[in-house]
């Protein structure tokens, strides 16, 4: 039977230098990525995205605007990987610069587009910089490799 798994990602910007803050990840989907998370039962998509980024850096976070979707469908077993897209310049708080996922650092919009990265962030900046994308979906299985589209 397919399974669906469903996470959120959060874009926070700095109003004052421009940055982004960004995980650099150790475990799973490594290298750059924004703060982010599975969802529990019972939780909305936007509670999840609050409660992830305050476990993973120690900010609250508010007035996050959704900007989408990141599908993945494998084409193979119909698996879907679901993250819903958020981002915000409201936070506040004491950031924390190590968390379990990795190191958290501030960063500009070009680093992280030009840092290499197994989880492939730089690739879905388009849905969180430009107003003209709700999804990005891509088909997968373990043999090929997989490209994203944006709708």
């Amino acid at each position: 039977m397919p399974k669906n798994e469903f996470t959120t990602m959060v874009m926070i910007k700095d109003r004052h230098t421009g940055k982004t803050l960004v995980q650099d990840r150790v475990k799973s989907w490594k290298g750059l990525s924004f703060p982010g998370g599975h969802i529990e039962d019972g939780e909305s998509f936007y509670d999840c995205a609050v409660r992830e980024v305050k476990e993973e850096t120690g900010l609250d976070v508010y007035n996050l605007k959704f900007c989408g979707v990141i599908h993945w469908l494998n084409n193979k077993t119909f698996d879907r990987y679901m993250v819903f897209l958020y981002k915000t310049a409201d936070y506040s708080g004491e950031l924390i610069t190590d968390c379990d996922e990795g190191r958290n650092l501030w960063v500009t919009v070009d680093e992280l587009r030009n840092t290499p990265s197994e989880n492939q962030t730089p690739k879905y900046l388009p849905i969180f910089l430009e107003n003209k994308y709700s999804e990005a979906f891509g088909s997968w299985n373990d043999d090929e490799p997989w490209e994203i589209v944006y709708k």
